[in-house]
């Protein structure tokens, strides 16, 4: 790996799994100065009841976050499905607070998840069910299909779910036996240098995720991805492009398939 690599892993491991952000920490301690002299200018001309609540990095950030692959991803394929007008779609342990509150908001939606949901949302249906695991899965169930960012953690055990050297093989199986003939399926994956980052994800050369889908019946429709630049980019020649994604360290691959 290099530098750039390990600066950015790491960043990763202490925001995500430790709860610390030093790129935050930073920015607070550059916004302390300007915060106590904005109080005192503040306090001088207000009589009223006066609480501290010091928000000290927020002057160094943008609107919103856009340079992220879920915002790109969940964006994408909401408008899809919205377009498309399936007649039952179901997800796949995608973002609730993300790409399925999209969805829900124009239509109803099932979810499957491995992990609990406790809050009932109108239009989300909920499921908790383990896609490894085939019991009680219903073939030809549905006409749209999407497992966004969720498939890479198949068998890795990041969830509570069972160890599986083939998970993601076994998923994706799984998944394809609900989609009807003649459905859509929107998958996304890490895509680049094939490796298991234990126990985080998958990344998976595009090529190999092509190759799987075609002995499940699925044929690639649309390829899109986004790079470690934050853009979305909609291939215009996706063999090209995987063999190129394939050499990279990493890029989110957004697969829309039809099931033959």
């Amino acid at each position: 790996m290099n530098i750039r690599t390990i600066l950015l892993r790491t960043y990763w491991l202490l925001n995500a799994q430790f709860g610390i952000d030093p790129r935050k920490t930073l920015q607070s301690l550059q916004g302390l100065p300007r915060y106590v002299r904005d109080l005192f200018r503040f306090r001088s001309s207000y009589t009223g009841r006066l609480e501290l609540m010091p928000c000290l990095h927020d002057w160094y950030e943008e609107g919103g976050t856009t340079k992220n692959e879920y915002f790109w991803q969940d964006l994408l394929v909401a408008k899809k499905i919205f377009a498309a007008k399936p007649e039952r779609h179901v997800d796949i342990g995608s973002r609730v607070d993300g790409f399925v509150a999209h969805v829900a908001s124009f239509r109803e939606i099932e979810v499957f998840d491995i992990r609990p949901l406790s809050v009932k949302i109108p239009s989300v249906f909920f499921k908790e069910k383990d896609l490894i695991n085939p019991d009680g899965l219903v073939s030809d169930y549905c006409d749209s299909l999407s497992c966004l960012h969720a498939l890479e953690h198949f068998g890795l055990g990041r969830y509570g779910d069972k160890l599986d050297t083939k998970g993601f093989e076994t998923g994706l199986r799984n998944m394809v036996s609900m989609l009807s003939r003649g459905g859509t399926f929107y998958l996304s994956v890490p895509v680049g240098i094939e490796r298991v980052e234990f126990n985080g994800q998958r990344v998976v050369d595009p090529r190999t995720v092509i190759a799987l889908a075609a002995q499940n019946q699925l044929f690639l429709k649309e390829f899109a991805w986004v790079g470690r630049e934050g853009i979305l980019i909609a291939s215009l020649e996706p063999e090209k492009d995987f063999k190129s994604l394939s050499e990279q360290p990493y890029a989110l691959g957004i697969f829309t398939f039809r099931k033959t």
